[in-house]
């Protein structure tokens, strides 16, 4: 048992778990001789082991320069902010729409509970082509989308037409801008998989998820101006545009990220049965030089110096479907790098990968991950939906314009959730691989939900008391515990996604449609129900009890950190996939 996690009794080398540090003054050695020779990282202090190993391909997205990725990275993010900034972009005009529509309170949080509908659906039907054809196309038409959408919702705010017939064609657009945005949600967590090494991966996550989430936060602080000031509609005309400057920056710099790897290389899949299998194959042979360097021949049939690759012609590979390792492909021209499809990426039936999320949420580990991420999601869904009500009624009687100001505190929360975790999820795992010998167990990920309850449970809790008391507090007294829940859950989705991507990474384009039916339906069925829960039970009683939830939910981590090494060979040798006839 290494710091807590249960070691497995049935596979001696279980998925996910690899040695992520190794030293110059010895040979390159991954938890078996069998992996003697891996490509390594020498640019730190220690050496660290790239997981998963690259190809000799250089068209593999994981050879491709660090600058080149991060572009991709940083433009899939800034489109991310203005496709999910869609999401709460009606918060702070929750009267303006009442009265322009002549509509209920809960009929204008149905236009926000209505858009994360459209992510919801979208991400079934979508997401599964992202893994026979790649993301690349499902970034260009969700980008497309969401600039005629937007344009829609905007037109919509132009009296041409009956109030009635208006309020239901603003519902559809927001249908529709939520199928725009499903390719950002679903699928930019699984492109940071697809580009980084796993110790790159933590600083990354955290800045895409900061798009996703921080950005949604930051835009009704602008909206509320923007409708007193030129009117509701050019909130929507304002996404328009800049998706619209994003798009050519998508299509000239973001090529395709999804590949299709050798199952070799995927060190982080390797389980003992698959050493088993081909113990009797081929391996790794050590040798020592006149100079006293370790020298090994790695699984791709290279030779390495103290981890530096020499190859060897004429050696044979290690792994029977490595029978070409990359190394005499071409690399693709940058006219090539732009087209739209780039081939198929998997030969599996769309229908089964259609179908397959469905199976996963009997995975406990994906499970986990939708309620530690999900949950606080939907809480923050719901703060933003009455968060009108409670300051537009007395004895504050604010406005759009302060109602969107409100949103400061949910800005600054994400950002410092942002620091936070990209501050401590490398950083965390590094310590503790260190204190483990050098081993590196995905749970020690799940150390993040520790201050994701510290600062989420507070800041629930803290929310309820103060704002059900607005003559005794200071208003911004509950918007400061809004953004420790906001913070709250962004690092909690971060947890949840490294999770994801480093235990179960074979798994993860379902895993995070999983994630985004979960998130998306739970907080659709909160938008039906929010007034009400305020109206009947009042606000301290309503945030008491989902305060008390969320403890609960967090406290699951405590099994799944401990029980999860076990489970990750559970699930290996037992295929919920494989039981239903879907891999």
């Amino acid at each position: 048992m290494g710091l807590w996690v249960l070691a497995d009794r049935h596979m001696e080398f279980v998925p996910g778990t690899t040695r992520y540090f190794d030293d110059l003054e010895r040979p390159q050695v991954a938890a078996a001789q069998q992996h003697i020779g891996l490509k390594c990282d020498t640019y730190g202090k220690l050496p660290i082991i790239l997981i998963p190993q690259p190809s000799d391909d250089p068209n593999d997205p994981l050879n491709w320069p660090l600058w080149k990725r991060d572009i991709i990275t940083a433009v899939l993010s800034l489109t991310s902010v203005f496709a999910t900034s869609l999401g709460p972009i009606l918060a702070a005009n929750t009267l303006t729409l009442s009265f322009y529509f002549e509509i209920i309170f809960t009929e204008t949080a149905l236009l926000t509970g209505y858009f994360l509908l459209g992510v919801g659906v979208a991400g079934i039907f979508l997401v599964p082509t992202a893994r026979v054809w790649g993301k690349r196309h499902q970034f260009l038409l969700g980008t497309v989308i969401l600039i005629v959408t937007s344009i829609w919702g905007g037109f919509v705010g132009e009296p041409v037409t009956g109030t009635g017939q208006r309020y239901t064609s603003l519902l559809w657009a927001r249908i529709f801008q939520g199928v725009g945005t499903a390719p950002f949600e679903a699928l930019i967590n699984a492109a940071i998989g697809d580009l980084y090494f796993v110790h790159e991966r933590g600083k990354r996550m955290a800045l895409t998820n900061l798009a996703v989430f921080g950005g949604a936060f930051f835009t009704p602080i602008l909206v509320g101006k923007i409708t007193h000031t030129i009117g509701w509609p050019w909130s929507f005309y304002f996404v328009s545009i800049f998706c619209a400057v994003c798009l050519p920056l998508l299509f000239f710099f973001c090529p395709e990220t999804a590949y299709l790897r050798s199952a070799y290389l995927n060190t982080d899949l390797v389980s003992s049965d698959d050493f088993r299998s081909q113990e009797n194959i081929g391996g790794s042979h050590e040798l020592q030089s006149n100079a006293g360097a370790s020298i090994s021949v790695s699984l791709d049939g290279a030779e390495y110096i103290n981890g530096h690759a020499n190859k060897k012609p004429g050696t044979a590979p290690w792994h029977p479907a490595a029978q070409d390792t990359g190394a005499n492909i071409p690399k693709q021209s940058w006219a090539q790098s732009l087209r739209i499809f780039n081939g198929r990426k998997s030969n599996e039936s769309y229908w089964k990968l259609l179908l397959r999320p469905f199976s996963l949420f009997a995975h406990p580990a994906i499970l986990w991950a939708c309620l530690i991420q999900g949950t606080m999601i939907g809480w923050t869904v719901f703060i933003g939906v009455v968060l009108g009500a409670i300051f537009l009624g007395p004895p504050l009687f604010w406005d759009e314009v302060n109602t969107g100001y409100a949103y400061t505190g949910a800005f600054v929360g994400s950002v410092m959730g942002f620091l936070l975790a990209g501050g401590l999820a490398d950083w965390s795992a590094k310590f503790m691989t260190r204190k483990n010998g050098g081993i590196y167990e995905p749970e020690f990920r799940i150390i993040l939900v520790i201050p994701q309850m510290i600062f989420g449970v507070t800041g629930l809790f803290g929310f309820g008391i103060t704002a059900s008391r607005l003559v005794d507090f200071h208003w911004s007294v509950p918007i400061a515990f809004f953004g420790m829940q906001v913070g709250a859950m962004v690092i909690g989705a971060v947890a949840a996604s490294l999770y994801i991507v480093d235990a179960h990474r074979d798994i993860a384009v379902e895993a995070f449609t999983c994630i985004l039916i979960f998130k998306n339906f739970f907080s659709f069925g909160l938008t039906f129900k929010a007034y009400d829960w305020i109206v009947k039970k009042g606000i301290y009683t309503t945030f008491m009890a989902i305060s008390s939830v969320q403890i609960v939910i967090c406290l699951l981590s405590i099994p799944m950190y401990i029980f999860g090494k076990r489970n990750r060979s559970f699930f290996h040798r037992h295929d919920i996939l494989k039981i239903c006839g879907l891999r």
